[in-house]
């Protein structure tokens, strides 16, 4: 996903949340490709030290004015099997970073009433199965976050874009989690064409991109749902069905 921040249109940088280092020698072509120039920091975003150093970046340089927070990490498993340092680390990059490196590129999009924010998370922010119950809350967090800033931003001309991939053939798969020839390949898509897929709906105004679904209707249909849901939970008394 790293070839995301080389496609975006007019803007000088783009600090985004991973980069494999075995990725690099790849990232290079693309920056010779595109003619652009590209400073690399390596940074673990699952200490503090590591989300420190960015997030100061983020705040001295004036000409950022794209972050793509793109760190994750998604081990499967029921929550009594994870080790609790594995679900530690997968909150400290999926929310925790990408939180603390939101915060930290706002007050001067806000200041310069410019700038993008894309948060990666995945289309589990709506749906959990038995061995991704840690990891589909984390992405909930992205979801939810980016609304929120969404509605904080709303009077300014600073954008997030949540963009929520299904499954994508990414180094995520590499064996440790689930080997990608375990997946059948007509619901595994190419970074290619999720790549694609996000600038596109960035271009066209979404705030919400699901790369995968071909009918945006139902997502109007599943907001419009939840936004029915909660205003009917605004009556300050039981439900008739509990009898109270």
């Amino acid at each position: 996903m790293g070839d995301l921040v080389l496609r975006l249109p007019e803007a000088t940088n783009y600090p985004t949340g991973r980069m494999e280092i075995d990725a690099l020698p790849c990232f290079k072509d693309l920056v010779r490709q595109n003619g652009v120039s590209v400073r690399a920091v390596v940074a673990d975003l699952s200490t503090d030290a590591g989300v420190a150093q960015v997030a100061d970046i983020l705040k001295a340089d004036a000409s950022v004015d794209i972050l793509v927070n793109n760190a994750g990490t998604s081990p499967l498993g029921s929550s009594t099997d994870l080790p609790q340092e594995v679900i530690d680390r997968m909150i400290a990059v999926n929310i925790t970073a990408l939180t603390h490196l939101s915060r930290a590129a706002l007050p001067g999009f806000i200041a310069r009433n410019r700038g993008t924010i894309i948060n990666i998370g995945s289309v589990m922010a709506f749906n959990a199965f038995p061995i991704t119950s840690a990891y589909s809350g984390s992405k909930a967090y992205v979801l939810l976050f980016s609304k929120g800033l969404q509605a904080e931003l709303k009077d300014t001309n600073v954008r997030v874009q949540a963009v929520l991939p299904a499954g994508v053939a990414t180094e995520i798969y590499d064996g440790s989690i689930m080997p990608l020839d375990s997946i059948p390949k007509e619901v595994v898509m190419s970074v290619d064409d999720l790549v694609d897929a996000a600038l596109a709906g960035l271009d066209s105004g979404e705030t919400t991109t699901l790369p995968s679904v071909d009918d945006a209707e139902l997502w109007a249909r599943y907001e419009s749902a939840r936004d029915a849901l909660f205003a009917s939970t605004q009556t300050g008394t039981p439900a008739s069905r509990y009898r109270v």
